[in-house]
């Protein structure tokens, strides 16, 4: 049981523990017999209920990282071997290219998108048994200012009720499961133009009834982009997920400078002595926030003594267990932290760095926690490694398969680690040795378009999406 509370951090699992315990305490020798009978009879329906949110909530992908925030699942029994016809429950066109992941919530595959003849930002919805669109909405016009990537680059969320889409133009919409709209908003106009290089891109994070989203900007404008009459502001911001109303705004300062004030990474919740926050990194430092305040809990940023000016950051963190792995960008190293209740944390607070490994590094892909280790997927050196989680030591290193760059960040399950590059090649690897099973072809993108879209697992199926499909990989259950 404490294996799954490290595992998933979910308010529901605390406090059916918490009344569990209760329970247990109640029923003492000198209550009477009555009340004894009561308790134990509410003990073990808590059980059953802890049972059902467990299997329920494992087999969804409700985040960008998946029902972990870790770029893992429980799930078993994937596919290891298909091809574009053979194995695929079905498969969708889609009107354009984007990098977000598909999220899966019961019968329903949530996605955004681009509609890229009309120009048009989607919100999209398709039926998880055929692939059927059960529902689409029109967001907003104009779906890019550069060919590197779209507004569209962010993925949705959900908690089965609502479903949120965050998109790099300061778009969010609000959509009750069905389809019907609750809100929308634009934080643009809230609180100033985004100043970034290029196009912003980070996904929302919805956990314990609360929206959060990023903006890890510059200070000054770029390019014409940001606020030009007075300081742009880095912020964390807390919406009502009900009404999209902000709940508070918390300003993140930053000693970086220029583009090193620029992340593309996404709020994680973190589980540390007890108690639920929420991980930030980028703008040179990975700092620990209170869920219901933003405050700052904590700071670490000690990698980049230089101020080199050219450290955008893009993978999030990710957390195993007490340990939080963050990646500094352009070939450096990966850190691993571990915080302390409060305070600015020196260089005593890395368990392990790993400089003298030149393999395990990642300047985009968000690394993942599975079996105990991290998975950390090498785009500039081209490498898959597997490490130990408390000491850095690497289990093994592979060449990833082919030619073409990976940028998607890994998806690790079923024994599998499972990745696909920027041609649409699958490439499925034996998360014990590092064997790679095999490839699979599924795109060939032309007209500069590349794949950056992870793999989602949920329900005993794969999710794949291309430049301009989506597959469902599996018979599913």
């Amino acid at each position: 049981m404490a294996d799954l509370i490290a595992k998933r951090p979910n308010s529901e699992l605390l406090v059916a523990l918490a009344f569990g315990n209760y329970f247990l305490r109640a029923s003492h020798p000198k209550i009477l017999r009555r009340h004894e009978v009561v308790m134990r009879k509410y003990c073990v329906f808590i059980v059953f209920v802890l049972v059902g949110v467990s299997a329920a909530f494992s087999s969804d992908w409700p985040h960008w990282r998946g029902p972990y925030f870790n770029g893992s699942t429980d799930e078993e029994n994937l596919p290891s071997s298909w091809s574009q016809t053979e194995g695929i429950a079905w498969s969708v066109d889609l009107p354009g290219c984007s990098a977000a992941t598909p999220i899966i919530w019961g019968e329903m595959v949530f996605l955004s998108g681009v509609d890229t003849g009309r120009d048009m930002l989607l919100a999209m919805c398709f039926d998880r048994a055929n692939g059927k669109l059960l529902w689409q909405d029109d967001i907003a016009k104009g779906i890019s200012r550069d060919r590197r990537s779209t507004y569209a680059a962010g993925s949705p969320v959900t908690d089965g009720k609502l479903v949120v889409f965050f998109y790099g133009n300061g778009d969010l919409a609000c959509f009750d499961v069905r389809g019907r709209r609750k809100w929308a908003r634009n934080i643009q106009d809230d609180y100033g133009p985004f100043a970034f290089l290029w196009t912003f891109g980070s996904s929302a994070t919805l956990f314990e009834g609360k929206l959060y989203v990023q903006v890890l900007q510059r200070d000054v404008p770029v390019g014409g982009r940001g606020l030009k009459d007075q300081k742009n502001e880095s912020y964390l911001l807390a919406m009502d997920p009900d009404t999209g109303k902000t709940l508070w705004r918390q300003i993140r300062p930053s000693e970086a400078r220029e583009e090193s004030r620029e992340a593309y990474s996404t709020p994680i919740p973190f589980s540390f002595s007890g108690n639920q926050q929420l991980l930030i990194a980028g703008g040179d430092a990975l700092t620990g926030h209170d869920l219901e305040t933003g405050k700052e809990l904590w700071r670490w940023g000690t990698w980049n003594p230089r101020r080199i000016s050219h450290w955008r950051l893009v993978p999030s963190p990710v957390a195993g267990e007490d340990i939080v792995l963050v990646c500094a960008p352009k070939n450096a190293p990966v850190y691993a932290i571990q915080p302390r209740e409060t305070g600015v944390l020196d260089d005593s607070a890395i368990a392990w760095v790993s400089q003298d490994v030149r393999e395990v590094s990642s300047d985009v892909p968000t690394p993942a926690f599975f079996d105990g280790d991290f998975f950390v997927l090498s785009d500039l050196r081209r490498c898959l490694s597997r490490v130990e989680l408390r000491t850095g030591k690497v289990k093994w290193t592979i060449q990833t398969p082919g030619d073409s760059k990976y940028e998607a960040s890994p998806l690790a399950a079923d024994g599998k680690v499972y990745l696909i590059n920027h041609s649409g090649d699958v490439a499925v690897i034996d998360a014990t040795n590092g064997d790679v099973l095999k490839v699979i072809p599924m795109d060939k993108p032309s007209g500069g378009e590349v794949i950056r879209a992870s793999i989602s697992a949920a329900h005993g199926q794969l999710f794949i999406r291309t430049t301009r499909r989506l597959y469902c990989v599996g018979k599913g259950r």
